[in-house]
């Protein structure tokens, strides 16, 4: 990556050696190798891996990442590579900034993200000043990310793999956090770059499979554990079209989500019927035909600005935005409202927009990240 002249590689007036980075480790190989390459290139590294929650319960739960087992991967890179690591009870803060927050908007009837809250609150949070802490100059990480130096400071870009890219899961990054953050792997061209990295470092984790799941959702019935969690929760109820017509029952709102049309338990019908709203407080779920999930007008709150120029300096940006992690950005128009949310107009409409739904600005035509906020409200 070119270097702007005296700088180290990560952007520091001085050698390797004299640099403390702290690499947030997973125990994956994306964390695995951005240590390796940073141990390799001399910097003073000091790997932190967090236990986020009870990892007796969960050493077999390979498909997650932060397990047990992932622990294990991480101290043993560190122990490869010469560097030292330390493991950092997280619970009570996982739980409070995470995972309650998770089982009661699920309850709410909204369809949380809560990989971006623990990167908001947790691991760009509290983690980021352990490393202040630990006299450390910056905090890595393994996300498929950009950091580039613009005008008027750092800026957050999408990254080079548009495969890999996790913009939509650290659109709430503050430029603070930015000014602190370093992302090794961000102008990688592929995974395939970083296994084979993974591969020159020797590391035994080379081959390791991608996390898939929510950490603590490893096999992705969400339902189940909102019903551990919040026991009782699973009130059973009626399943109605936007008509008014009963058409069965359910067991739980938990159970479904907007856009949904499998599984609803209400076959025999002519017409195919998805899932347009979730009465939470009615017990009720509400489907229709697909034409009723179209979107335009989308309202946001809790929103990160990283444009230059403040939010409400204009009455309408013309940017782009992402609704979904899996989908495309899309052209639209965000309007800065004066209690500090906004609306945002989809110059196409969008089906499945749900509350809960993370809504992150891209500026049209370039890699550049915005910022972002939360959709807090279904149409």
């Amino acid at each position: 990556m070119p270097l702007e002249s005296g700088l180290n590689s990560l952007g520091f007036a001085k050698a390797p050696a004299d640099t403390r980075v702290v690499v947030a480790m997973s125990g994956g190989v994306d964390s695995s190798v951005v240590a390796a390459q940073l141990a390799e290139e001399g910097y003073d590294v000091v790997g932190v891996t967090l236990q986020l929650y009870d990892h007796g319960a969960a050493l077999a739960k390979k498909g997650a990442c932060c397990a047990g087992i992932d622990i294990h991967d991480a101290r043993r890179v560190a122990e490869d590579m010469g560097f030292p690591h330390y493991v950092l009870d997280y619970e009570n803060i996982f739980r409070d900034a995470v995972i309650d927050e998770f089982a009661d908007s699920y309850l709410a009837g909204a369809t949380p993200v809560p990989c971006i809250r623990c990167n908001e609150r947790v691991k760009f949070k509290d983690l980021l000043e352990t490393a202040r802490d630990l006299d450390a100059d910056c905090m890595a990480t393994g996300h498929y990310i950009q950091r580039k130096m613009g005008a008027h400071g750092p800026e957050l870009h999408c990254a080079a793999d548009a495969a890999r890219d996790q913009s939509y899961f650290l659109f709430s990054t503050t430029p603070e956090q930015l000014d602190f953050l370093r992302f090794p792997l961000g102008h990688l061209p592929s995974k395939h770059a970083t296994r084979e990295l993974a591969a020159r470092y020797g590391l035994k984790v080379a081959d390791k499979p991608d996390s898939q799941d929510i950490c603590f959702v490893p096999d992705g019935n969400y339902a189940a554990v909102i019903e551990k969690l919040r026991p009782g929760a699973a009130e059973p109820g009626e399943i109605a079209h936007v008509d008014g017509r009963i058409l069965g029952t359910h067991e739980g709102v938990i159970h479904y989500t907007i856009g949904q049309r499998r599984g609803l338990g209400i076959g025999g019908l002519s017409e195919p019927l998805y899932v347009v709203k979730l009465d939470v407080d009615a017990h009720r779920v509400i489907v229709g035909p697909k034409e009723l999930l179209a979107t335009r007008l989308v309202p946001v709150r809790e929103i990160n600005w990283l444009g230059d120029a403040p939010l409400d300096s204009r009455p309408e940006w013309h940017l782009s935005v992402k609704l979904r992690s899996t989908r495309p950005p899309q052209e639209a128009i965000l309007r800065p409202l004066p209690d500090g949310g906004a609306e945002v107009e989809l110059l196409n409409p969008e089906e499945g927009v749900s509350p809960g739904q993370a809504c992150v600005f891209y500026e049209t035509g370039d890699s550049r990240i915005l910022g972002g906020g939360w959709i807090w409200r279904g149409y």
